[in-house]
Formats: structure tokens, sequence, C-alpha cells
């Protein structure tokens, strides 16, 4: 796949620009598939924010960008379902949009119901990650962003990227989300790290990893 990996959506032109590029036709011309998931990891109340986000009105946008068509995959019900009901769906769909919330959470989900299975074999999908969804690609998260506790413990996720990441760095919303915090989580991780804003994405199309930004951001180096 191609990667898109953001930590607060689509929130500026020069990331709208990186997603059409990655795409290859303009967003009108284009279908996705929202997945909400990981919001259910988080505390009780998220029921609200998961339907925000799914109608696009949370501020960080990423259904809202004017697709061809937007549907929705709920990872928790795919295991009870054929997968001829849903697989073709994922391999037709041009991007995958992939919320945040409860980044483990969102992990167990994605290898329980099969689509990380799927992953190696989506070469034209752009995955367009949205903070845990941009941090599941990572092969860890951090102690500090380990919240829903998987029965192997620990923090490891997909592995798909050699890097990990900080995201909502330096959000008002964020208070624990500092540079100084940022630091504390790369010197702990086993990989290198990246600490980047909501104005922020990471690319990564072939193996090549490429920031985008209108904002600010920090590479730790392992």
């Amino acid at each position: 796949m191609k990667l898109l990996l953001t930590s607060g959506g689509v929130s500026n032109r020069s990331i709208r620009d990186a997603l059409v590029d990655m795409l290859g036709k303009p967003i009108a011309e284009s279908t996705a598939l929202c997945i909400p998931t990981a919001m259910y990891g988080m505390l009780p109340g998220t029921a609200v924010m998961t339907w925000r986000q799914i109608a696009g009105q949370t501020p960080t946008p990423m259904v809202e960008l004017g697709w061809k068509s937007v549907g929705m995959l709920e990872l928790t019900a795919l295991p009870s379902i054929d997968e001829e009901n849903w697989v073709p769906l994922v391999r037709e769909t041009d991007a995958l949009l992939v919320c945040g919330g409860d980044v483990l959470y969102l992990h167990h989900w994605m290898r329980e119901s099969g689509l990380a299975d799927l992953f190696p074999s989506l070469s034209g999908t752009v995955y367009v990650g949205l903070s845990a969804g941009s941090m599941v690609m990572a092969p860890h998260v951090g102690e500090e962003f380990v919240g829903w506790k998987p029965a192997t413990g620990g923090d490891s996720a997909l592995g798909m990227v050699g890097f990990s990441i900080f995201p909502h760095l330096d959000h008002v919303m964020c208070p624990e989300n500092t540079m100084a915090d940022a630091e504390r989580w790369a010197a702990r991780v086993p990989v290198p790290g990246y600490a980047v804003d909501d104005e922020t994405a990471i690319t990564v199309v072939d193996g090549v990893v490429e920031v985008v930004s209108e904002g600010h951001w920090k590479l730790f180096e392992r």
C-alpha cells in the first residue's frame, strides 16, 4: 500500500496534494472506506465522537474531502461475515480512511478481522491514517500510548514501517504531548521515531519515507 500517515487528518493543502498524488486521480473520482474501530477502545462516550468522525463533523478531515463515495468498514463485525462479502470491497476501494482512537485496540481488530493479512496485496490502495490509525503501522507505539491492553501485553503493532509515531505534538488539547514528552518517548522506543503535529504527515511509497508539513515535527534517530 501507499501510506499517508497523519496526526490530524488531511488538514492542509500540502497533505491534500500528497493524497491526490498518491491516488493518481482527483478525490472526486476516488472511492473510500472509513474504518472507525479504534474509537471504541477509548473511554465511555466515544460513540458520539465516532459518529462525528464518520459524519465528517470533526476538526480532523477524512471523510469530508469530496470522495466519489464513502463506505464504512467496521472491523469488529468482520469475523462474523463471509470474506466474500467484504474482501472484494476492500480490494476495489481506492483509499482506506483509518480513524484515531486506541491504537492497540485497533491493532487487535486489524489482526482478528483478517484485514491486516490483506495489506501486502493492496498495491494500489492508499492507506490514510489518523493518529492511532497511523501509529498502528509502527513496530512499537511506546508505553505512553498503551491504553487498552492486549492479552499478550506489550506495545507491539503491525510493524509495516520501521519507525514509530508520536502524534498531536504541542496540541492545545494534549498537554502531555510536548516536545519534551516526545523526547522521553523516543528514548524508550527501540526504533526511530517521528514526533508530528496536526499539520504534518508522513508518506511511505515503495519504501521511501517523506515528511509533508505546514507545521512542525522532529525525527529522533536511533
